[in-house]
């Protein structure tokens, strides 16, 4: 097997993790919670959803279906050649899966965190039990059972750039996005049934955890080669699991990557492995994927994919967004804590989402544009976000029609839609991955 080196990590991470090309690609990954409607607080069985999944078929429009340790399911959409016909493909899978989990009594639902249920461990491959005893030696029990098991999100994929200067553009942009993409989607105020104090719990669990796995990688506003970043990132991330000779897994063998390189006995394969349990916000993988967006209402999930996409591809968009993420591009623990209720984040929002609704045509997807106004409207322009609908996620309040949660009384002079966010997605441990094909 072929030993690496410090060269060979940088090599890779150049020609792999940021090889260049035209944008317009985007892909998106949608984790949700399973539930049984007639009694939230149940944990379903793992093994009776992959039944009912693997009974429905293979979804129509391509996306692959994976399972989080706690039994959240993801659903990962093919690359597509833009916003409009990933949508189309999405929704339709989506839909697929949830229709044949309805026909069995039960339901996807969309939240950060699962706002009732602690978390429950249901994984099956030893490698997510060797995860686990990771996060235990390092003293990261609660937040690492929790994003295991309790955590889903809605994950952007888009492209890293044309070239070695737009790759460093649109890295630094989706960095400086980020504390605005959490704050606009808070959507996890409840874990456990109990209020965090947080509009986005899941993004408290992510900060809760392995620093040196979690951090995000522009943390500083440092300048400089991206693949450099993220080179020096992974090597002196720990070491999570290995795989032995023998074909067993070891948690948590003591050491960084840049140690274990120096013991001569990594090959390609274990840093493959090693970048896939590195969960930084914002993370290279040939692609940009973008981490850090709260599970929404089925309603709602298409809105940070549109946003996202428009404020990265399109170059009108790109412009306000720069200037408009400037003053908040590190605000991440204000992000969680008060969502668009900070000022600076809710005027930085509001300018991204003005600027992504004019770019929606541009990139022919138009027919995203009402629902992105509509969010906007109930949410953005109101410096609010889902999780100040708490009262409409709390355990006991009386369901709407379809399932979803009666609408939480509003002291907003403008009567708040009637459809609320109904319960929730979660983060992803890749089993299998369609654009890694790409």
């Amino acid at each position: 097997m072929t030993r690496l080196t410090v060269d060979g990590v940088y090599q890779h991470i150049r020609g792999v993790c940021f090889k260049n090309g035209p944008p317009g690609t985007v892909g998106a990954e949608t984790e949700w919670l399973v539930v049984d409607p007639a009694d939230p607080a149940a944990h379903v069985p793992a093994a009776r959803v992959r039944e009912v999944v693997r009974a429905a078929g293979a979804p129509p429009g391509g996306s692959s279906v994976t399972y989080e340790p706690g039994g959240q399911l993801e659903l990962s959409s093919a690359p597509a050649p833009g916003l409009a016909p990933l949508h189309a493909a999405l929704a339709r899978d989506i839909g697929h899966v949830r229709g044949a989990l309805t026909g069995e009594g039960l339901d996807l639902a969309g939240h950060g965190v699962d706002p009732v249920r602690a978390p429950v461990f249901q994984a099956e491959h030893p490698r997510y039990r060797c995860m686990r005893d990771y996060f235990t030696a390092g003293g990261f029990t609660d937040a690492g059972l929790a994003m295991m098991c309790s955590t889903a999100s809605v994950q952007v994929c888009l492209d890293i750039g044309a070239d070695d200067a737009d790759t460093v553009r649109r890295w630094r942009l989706a960095h400086a996005l980020g504390p605005v993409l959490v704050a606009a989607f808070a959507n996890s105020p409840l874990r456990a049934g109990r209020r965090t104090g947080l509009r986005s719990s899941r993004q408290g669990v992510w900060t809760d955890l392995d620093p040196c796995r979690t951090l995000p990688v522009l943390h500083d506003g440092a300048d400089g080669d991206p693949a450099e970043a993220w080179t020096r990132y992974a090597l002196d991330a720990r070491v999570m699991v290995v795989r032995t000779a023998a074909g067993d897994w070891v948690a948590d063998p003591g050491m960084t990557f840049r140690e274990w390189l120096g013991k001569g006995e990594p090959g390609p394969e274990d840093l493959a492995y090693h970048l896939s349990t590195l969960f930084p916000p914002v993370r290279p993988r040939g692609w940009l994927e973008l981490r850090m967006i709260d599970a929404l209402p089925d309603r709602y999930w298409p809105v940070p994919v549109a946003v996202a996409t428009a404020l990265l591809d399109d170059p009108r968009a790109s412009a306000v967004a720069e200037e408009a993420t400037e003053p908040v591009a590190f605000r991440w623990a204000e992000a969680a804590r008060g969502g668009l209720a900070d000022p600076a984040l809710a005027a930085a929002a509001r300018r991204c989402f003005r600027a992504a609704l004019g770019a929606l045509p541009r990139l022919g997807a138009a027919d995203l544009a009402p629902v992105v106004a509509e969010y906007a409207d109930r949410y953005v322009e109101r410096g609010r976000s889902p999780a100040d609908d708490a009262t409409a996620h709390a355990p006991g309040r009386p369901s709407a029609p379809g399932g979803l949660p009666a609408p939480a009384p509003t002291t907003e002079s403008t009567t708040a839609p009637t459809t609320a966010p109904d319960p929730e997605p979660m983060t992803t441990l890749e089993d299998t991955d369609p654009w890694q094909a790409r």
